[in-house]
């Protein structure tokens, strides 16, 4: 495939102006395409205005309308081998509710008041940020969030909310009071599984239909098409006045539907994958897998991120089943979005859901990503804390001290550097996500006949064991309140009942929360756990001999311009007080000890040996 033999440089879409509308559209392989106009009535069906398009070079057809056509419903109708297709606008910036045809529209009329003023919250290094992943619906549609706007994009616009009753903090305050540094949402582009006239269908969204467009369901009215992006916006220029950047979670590894989606109404022998067997390849698990490293896909993937990035004031993006995205494609999309901005973040899951005919030499995986501007889930060290993400089995935290298991974190305390990643902002270090059992969960599973108490303290080791190694710290919404799908594995489509963030439990887990916002606050104020380079880790960063099963290090010399001078960091796996030896006597101060962490001087240290709590972190700086 040369790229010369392809309309990458042309606009396709639909192309608003008062004055006229550029429809274009590429299907190569179509021996006409028509273009059906409807009036703007949200229950316009048939009867649309037919206007033949022109075939042009290297696939595109395309025409221009005269006139206003804003607020007009449109899509095309295309045949193929004899066989007649409506398609929806691969390339639609608006659609109808649940997105069975495009609508033109003015975009500008879509911005909130405001919308131009919006400003990114300062990030000097990307290792400066610090992740927390969250559900639109899940955020605020428990009876307890205090949130107006239940399961809508509007909830992440309310401030001051508490639960009834209370003065305990909610949805947006809340995240400001926790000190995280950007919101990370699963997907919130229109996808296919949940009907949007009515309000009681959950799902994560993982099947994509309309890749440029806001999900409906998430919108006070799905039925106007304006509606959803602007409070999209809204809620993301909200985010941003309080400090907080905003990941979007997408896939276009795969869509929805094979033959009926768009992108197989139109050409699907460019935009998939196909086996030996000429079947279409399965490496999503979900029936498809888009085929990335077509110059045409390479474009739509490149050209949605770009547009959702400038339009929507997106500052991040996650990719799912990233590998199934070859190198090329995910390095000029980290190139090209870092041109926009240059501290957006790009990050994904570096594996396949199963095999794909794409050779593993161009798969963005694991290891594969160094100097590219990409950052990759670490999953070893994920299970090395907690053993695997829904069994019994154990990691570091909850009982399994094999050598094997220690040096896998210690491979991730130091961000990779090591093992795969170029620099630590490369590793996306987590311990658990919305996918597969919540941390507690797993923690209840592995272990049943642990006390309550020491669940608490395996969670907290968990997590501040993230929050105090090199690269970028990853946080699953909730986990924070011991967050339960009361062990559900793969809640995807599940009620609000076991999805819900129970806002209820900051209430009887409150000291947890404090516990984690001062690991939070700790981070964002040293920036010893914020190391920019490998070489500044190889330089300021050392394990200490313990015992076995203790992990204990060093951050030397006023490490990447701390103002401490020394920092020592203890993690104690075991069910007993541990003694641990310090490198130097002298007065150390402990900011972090027993399940209490922050800046504060918690105790003053004389000496060279220190008694370290059971199933927990001690932070010592001098």
């Amino acid at each position: 495939m040369l790229d010369n033999d392809y309309p990458l440089n042309r606009k396709l879409g639909a192309n608003y102006s008062s004055e006229q509308t550029e429809f274009a559209v590429w299907s190569p392989k179509a021996s006409s395409v028509d273009l059906i106009l409807y009036e703007p009535a949200p229950s316009q069906e048939g009867g649309g205005q037919v206007v033949k398009m022109n075939q042009e070079q290297q696939g595109v057809w395309s025409i221009v309308v005269s006139g206003d056509q804003k607020n007009k419903l449109y899509n095309y109708i295309v045949e193929i081998d004899n066989e007649i297709k409506c398609v929806v606008d691969p390339y639609a910036k608006a659609v109808v509710q649940n997105g069975h045809k495009g609508v033109v529209i003015d975009l500008k009329e879509s911005d909130p008041a405001d919308w131009t003023n919006d400003q990114k919250p300062p990030l000097v290094e990307i290792e400066d940020s610090i992740i927390y992943e969250m559900h639109v619906k899940d955020f605020s549609i428990s009876p307890h969030s205090g949130m107006e706007h239940k399961g809508k994009f509007l909830a992440f616009t309310e401030e001051g909310t508490t639960i009834p009753k209370t003065e305990i903090k909610t949805g947006i305050a809340h995240l400001k009071e926790l000190g995280v540094t950007h919101i990370h949402l699963l997907p919130i582009f229109d996808f296919a599984t949940v009907d949007e006239s009515v309000d009681y269908q959950y799902n994560w969204g993982y099947d994509p239909q309309n890749y440029n467009v806001p999900e409906g369901s998430y919108a006070r009215d799905s039925a106007n098409p304006l509606v959803r992006i602007r409070e999209a916006k809204e809620m993301i220029l909200a985010l941003h006045r309080n400090g907080i950047r905003v990941v979007m979670d997408v896939v276009y590894n795969h869509t929805y539907e094979t033959n009926n989606s768009n992108f197989g109404k139109l050409a699907p022998e460019a935009y998939y994958r196909f086996n030996e067997q000429g079947n279409y390849s399965n490496g999503s698990g979900c029936g498809n897998e888009v085929a990335s490293e077509h110059p045409m896909v390479r474009k739509f993937i490149i050209e949605s991120v770009k547009y959702w990035a400038k339009e929507y004031h997106i500052d991040g993006f996650r990719f799912d089943l990233m590998a199934l995205h070859d190198q090329e494609t995910m390095e000029r999309i980290a190139q090209e979005l870092k041109e926009i901005d240059p501290r957006i973040l790009v990050y994904g899951e570096p594996w396949t859901a199963d095999f794909s005919p794409l050779p593993m030499e161009q798969q963005m995986r694991k290891g594969n990503q160094q100097e590219s501007g990409v950052a990759v889930f670490n999953d070893e060290f994920r299970d090395a804390l907690k053993g695997s993400t829904r069994g019994e089995d154990k990691g570091y935290v909850n009982g399994k001290l094999d050598k094997e298991t220690i040096q896998k974190v210690k491979v991730g305390v130091m961000g990779g550097i090591n093992s795969f990643t170029f620099a630590p902002e490369e590793a996306i270090n987590y311990v658990s996500a919305h996918d597969d059992l919540t941390l507690w969960d797993k923690i209840e599973r592995s272990n049943p006949d642990a006390t309550y108490e020491d669940k608490i303290r395996m969670n907290n080791l968990a997590n501040a064991i993230v929050l105090t190694s090199q690269g970028i710290p990853f946080l699953h919404g909730g986990v924070e309140l011991l967050r339960t799908k009361y062990g559900v594995e793969n809640s995807y489509n599940f009620p609000d009942a076991i999805n819900q963030i129970e806002w209820e439990r900051k209430i009887y887990n409150h000291d947890t929360f404090k516990y984690y916002q001062g690991l939070i606050e700790l981070r964002r104020k040293h920036p010893a756990f914020r190391m920019n380079t490998a070489d500044q880790i190889k330089k300021y960063f050392k394990f200490l001999d313990s015992s076995e099963g203790i992990i204990a290090y060093q951050l030397q010399e006023h490490a990447n311009g701390d103002l401490w001078e020394e920092i020592i960091v203890i993690y104690n796996p075991y069910l007993e007080a541990q003694q641990v030896f310090l490198p130097t006597e002298g007065v150390w101060k402990i900011v972090v000890a027993d399940q209490q962490a922050g800046v504060e001087t918690l105790e003053v240290l004389n000496g060279k040996q220190v008694i370290v709590p059971r199933i927990s972190t001690m932070v010592l700086y001098k």
